[in-house]
């Protein structure tokens, strides 16, 4: 198999779509959560406030905070439709943001609750919460969720995230389901809104059971439905570059899944001893329907044991995950901007995005521009340019002036007029955006995908 070989891309731009694809899939989150929110709110009311205002308002807080652990379920789910509109970047935010607002939410919920109580009963708080533990089903489960959540909102905040292996913050997060599990069993226990009638009750059911159908369905059944269809394996393992290879997979019936060029698979490779191990490579070639094909560089042990990966070793992948496709672009014409390992997508949208296209690969050495002739033979068969941009990125501040808005006008002049796809390290990803806003490019042009789920 020649990685050299291309074929002909499809140039004209596809039928925009009344609403863009990124914005239908935020009014749909909005209005979902806007319409759930408000359910609530008259739940709570129908059902009656408490004498004391505290204790209204901590129950309030707890019933906000159960919606909040099912929007979460919901970012986690890894919904096709979301995904491909939204990308893992945008969702992975938004569960972080959710998860703070969950413990803020938590928290004034046990807070309110405590000192309402306390309050009532004429004790102090610390009496209280161990009274309320002892005397009432469910309080007991309720707080040790809260701990739960305590504890992965502590290992989540970025400071501690940075000093942990990506394996152990990814089992302390499991911690978060048992968590759910027991704040579910507490809100059947002792929730008012719960308990206050049919309707309500209904409700709360469909939204818990929607929520872990969902997670069921996007993590575990239509992966394992996919790979059983597809049953992918190695056809040919090819070296790139002295520290990056190509790893070609063929299955069944792939012109029926639903990969797009940009897009990228958590892969695990199923030899004895890596076969527990899921990595994140994109696409490094638009899907034609009886192939697949993965880049990646040596940057760690697991992605230079590619190298050695047996021809015909079966193949698990999850996915195809992310965003960065072309059916967000906006414009007729289109730049496509890579840094490092990060061309990866990039070569593949080469083949997938509409109009004139413009390629700028930044790499710190001629000789680390893997996939150049690639580039260089796809863009001349559909009249497109490729500037390969090197020099060490310490030149003058990140990335040097090759990426600064000056650098990119000279290079681009119609540059606010086409849609700008950017891969590369997060460094250069920023750099670049930054770049483009100074330059006026409207947000909606611009589509970025982080190095650390590219790479």
């Amino acid at each position: 198999m020649n990685p050299n070989v291309t074929t002909l891309p499809r140039h004209s731009a596809p039928p925009r779509p009344a609403v863009a694809p990124r914005v239908a899939a935020k009014i749909w989150l909005s209005v979902f959560l806007a319409a759930n929110v408000l359910l609530v709110t008259v739940f709570f009311f129908v059902g009656g406030l408490s004498d004391r205002p505290l204790i209204s308002i901590g129950r309030l807080a707890g019933l906000y905070a159960a919606q909040a652990m099912a929007f979460q379920l919901l970012l986690v789910a890894r919904l096709p439709w979301l995904d491909r509109r939204l990308g893992m970047d945008r969702l992975t935010s938004l569960h972080r943001w959710t998860g703070f607002s969950l413990l803020w939410l938590l928290g004034a919920h046990v807070v309110f609750i405590v000192f309402g109580y306390a309050g009532l009963e004429g004790t102090n708080a610390a009496s209280e919460l161990v009274s309320l533990a002892t005397a009432l089903e469910g309080i007991l489960r309720a707080i040790v969720a809260f701990v739960l959540i305590l504890v992965v909102g502590a290992v989540s905040v970025r400071f501690a995230r940075r000093r942990m292996a990506y394996e152990t913050w990814h089992f302390v997060h499991l911690y978060t389901y048992a968590a759910m599990v027991l704040a579910f069993t507490h809100q059947i226990a002792v929730g008012q809104s719960f308990t206050s009638s049919p309707v309500a009750r209904g409700y709360w059911w469909t939204l818990w059971i929607g929520a872990g159908v969902a997670v069921l369905a996007g993590r575990f059944v239509l992966p394992l439905w996919r790979n059983v269809r597809h049953r992918l394996r190695v056809v040919a393992v090819v070296p790139e570059s002295a520290n990056t290879v190509s790893v070609y997979l063929t299955g069944r019936d792939l012109d029926q899944l639903p990969a797009r060029a940009g897009q990228f698979f958590l892969w695990r490779f199923l030899t004895r001893d890596r076969w527990w191990q899921a990595n994140p490579f994109s696409l490094s070639a638009a899907p034609d329907g009886r192939a697949l094909r993965l880049t990646a560089k040596a940057v760690g042990e697991s992605s230079a044991k590619l190298r050695s990966l047996p021809v015909g070793t079966r193949v698990f992948a999850e996915g195809p995950y992310g965003a960065f496709t072309t059916i967000h672009q906006q414009q007729p014409n289109a730049l496509l901007i890579a840094g490092g390992v990060g061309i990866t997508p990039i070569r593949a949208l080469l083949e997938d995005v509409a109009g004139h296209v413009v390629v700028l690969y930044r790499t710190h050495r001629r000789e680390d521009a893997v996939l150049l002739p690639e580039l260089l033979n796809l863009a001349k068969a559909r009249g497109g340019v490729v500037h390969l941009l090197v020099g060490p990125k310490e030149q003058s501040g990140p990335y040097g002036p090759q990426l600064g808005p000056e650098s990119l006008y000279a290079l681009v002049p119609d540059i606010a007029e086409r849609d700008v796809f950017v891969c590369g390290p997060a460094g250069m990803t920023s750099a670049v955006l930054r770049s483009v806003r100074q330059l006026g490019v409207p947000a909606a042009q611009v589509h970025a995908e982080r190095f650390s789920l590219a790479e």
